[in-house]
């Protein structure tokens, strides 16, 4: 199961909004085969080690990550395929939470006589697909919050000037956390400050959707955000009290807008943006400031994951990276599951869950 999931994670930011999943045959005590999901709409682990087979499976045991497919998408059922090779035993890392499937794959090889076990290494398995997981149970994306921050907790100094806080090797490490998510967000503030492009140049990997928050639509519409609209679409996200003038420049640019209810101070409705996005089969999202969405996201409790880049410097006053959340008492604060703390050249970098 361990080679499983180390197969399951090669394709990581290529099968999205389908999760990663990983496969194994083995007979007397031999690998015969292995498979792993490469991309969306491709075929699923389980078949491409069927298909890849050095001998009949006859006898053999399969080990996979996630339980096996039993409906028609992109591709036909895996469980049905899996009956036809006959393997004597199928030991599965956890259960799909899709209603599609949801333990109907289980029942099938049950009942064709299958000896099936459920639940190896089931929280790797369950961590690897966290993204998957929490779309199909919320039909919401999964949020990720990234900042860079100097020591002291400034994500720019007094002057608004934030060019650059960290290092080209976390300037990287951020370039590919912005390929592995289907969406990346900001505030128009951080638009209209910075000029960012939110596209993924130091790395290879895929562009994803780029998703602005404006409630009044002040962006201009010559903004590089706007740009190479082939390669990374772009979606604006206001309310209703949005500039009138603005809304058909942007629309005829090719920029789709979607105008989303306010909430009580008037700004975009961050719950209720979610909602729309993940009709969208936007499973995640990658927000990267600037400090007021990211202290809304937190005040709301909408966040799964905190990524944070902290450099070795100090600017005193400045601009904090977290705004009031309204905690008045230490017991009150937002406690934080550190899964990872690393260093990217000088810069040290915590990756945590809420």
């Amino acid at each position: 199961m361990k080679r499983a999931l180390k197969l399951a994670s090669k394709g990581e930011g290529r099968v999205s909004p389908n999760p990663m999943v990983g496969a194994v045959i083995v007979k007397e005590g031999r690998i015969i085969s292995e498979g792993y999901h490469r991309e969306f709409g491709g075929n699923h682990a389980e078949i491409n080690a069927i298909n890849k087979a050095s001998e009949a499976i006859g006898g053999a045991t399969l080990y996979v990550t996630l339980e096996p497919c039993s409906h028609y998408g992109k591709t036909p059922p895996c469980a049905d395929r899996i009956v036809e090779v006959k393997p004597k035993r199928v030991v599965i890392g956890t259960a799909d939470p899709s209603p599609l499937v949801s333990g109907r794959g289980i029942e099938i090889l049950k009942r064709h006589g299958i000896e099936t076990e459920v639940g190896i290494l089931e929280e790797e398995c369950r961590k690897i697909n966290e993204i998957f997981f929490k779309f199909i149970q919320t039909k919401t994306p999964f949020i990720t919050l990234k900042f860079a921050q100097t020591i002291d907790g400034r994500i720019a100094t007094s002057t608004g000037h934030s060019r650059w806080i960290s290092s080209e090797p976390s300037l990287k490490f951020a370039h590919k956390l912005r390929s592995l998510h289907d969406g990346i967000m900001v505030g128009a503030g951080t638009v209209l400050k910075d000029d960012p492009e939110l596209t993924v140049r130091h790395v290879r990997g895929k562009n994803p959707v780029r998703i602005v928050v404006d409630s009044t639509l002040r962006i201009p519409a010559n903004a590089p955000i706007f740009k190479n609209q082939e390669r990374a679409k772009t979606i604006i996200a206001t309310t209703h009290r949005h500039s009138k003038k603005r809304l058909p420049q942007l629309t005829d640019a090719g920029i789709e807008v979607l105008i989303i209810d306010a909430d009580d101070k008037g700004r975009v409705d961050l719950k209720k943006l979610l909602i729309e996005l993940g009709k969208k089969k936007v499973s995640s999202i990658l927000v990267e400031g600037g400090s007021e969405i990211i202290t809304s996201f937190l005040k709301e409790k909408m966040a799964d994951r905190l990524v944070i880049i902290t450099a070795p410097k100090i600017t005193g006053k400045g601009i904090d990276a977290v705004g009031d959340l309204g905690i008045k008492r230490m017991d009150d604060s937002i406690n934080l599951s550190l899964i990872k703390v690393f260093r990217k050249g000088d810069d040290i970098i915590i990756d945590a869950r809420m």
